[in-house]
Formats: C-alpha cells, sequence, structure tokens
C-alpha cells in the first residue's frame, strides 16, 4: 500500500474537518467530517471552487496574507487564525510542503477543548 493511503485514512478518519487548498486557493480535498460540516454551502459539492468564495472580503484578504506569509520563508507553517466560542475551538491554517520545502498549499485546522465524554477504551458490545 502507498504511505499516500495511510495519509488519506488518517484525514478521512479525523473527526474534525478538514479541507486541503492548493496556492491557489482551490479547493483540492475535503474529509468526510469537512463534507458534514459543510453540507448547507454544498458538501464536496465544493471540490474545485475557490476557499475564497467561502468567506467575506475581510477574510478573503487575511487567507491570501497568511498563504503570502507561508510563501515567503520555509519557516512560516502555522498560523492561529480564530476561536470558536460556540463550539469551544481553535482554528489554524497551516502549510502544506514538498520534500524540497516548496508551498504547494495549506489546510485549516480546527483543535477543539472540550474535553471528552466517552469512557475510555469503551468497546461496548462490540468485542467480547
Amino acid at each position: 500500500m502507498e504511505l499516500q493511503e495511510y495519509f488519506k485514512a488518517i484525514i478521512d478518519a479525523d473527526q474534525a474537518a478538514v479541507v486541503v487548498c492548493d496556492c491557489h486557493h482551490k479547493i483540492i480535498y475535503m474529509n468526510p467530517a469537512a463534507d458534514q460540516n459543510y453540507k448547507k454551502y454544498g458538501g464536496k459539492a465544493l471540490v474545485g471552487s475557490s476557499i475564497l468564495d467561502c468567506h467575506n472580503p475581510n477574510s478573503q484578504g487575511m487567507i491570501e496574507k497568511v498563504v503570502d506569509w507561508f510563501g515567503a520563508d520555509a519557516s512560516h507553517n502555522l498560523m492561529y487564525t480564530s476561536h470558536n466560542e460556540k463550539q469551544n475551538k481553535d482554528v489554524y491554517m497551516v502549510a502544506l510542503r514538498d520534500a524540497t520545502g516548496k508551498l504547494i498549499g495549506y489546510y485549516e485546522k480546527h483543535e477543539y477543548r472540550n474535553p471528552e465524554t466517552r469512557k475510555m477504551y469503551d468497546f461496548g458490545d462490540t468485542i467480547s
């Protein structure tokens, strides 16, 4: 199995929405959580469109500034962009780079701050 299949499986299993964009702001991938989270805006149908079309002019400008910052130096890889009080999460933009360090795109990372409510190692009735 190719390594990229493992990476895709990791992103697809993530409970947080992951939307991957190229350097021209085109949405190239959405994981299942993003499809659900953005269903009212089109979900997976947004793939191929510009992420800028999903934001107001102020946010568009900030996204463009962050991508310019990512491109200015290979050490510029993470930008804190917002906190969503209602969902108690922090949101970041993360640079994506190829093996040479060249910027190839970016994605939005959501880090939820609510403690887990499930019991640890609760297998329910699935394992005997």
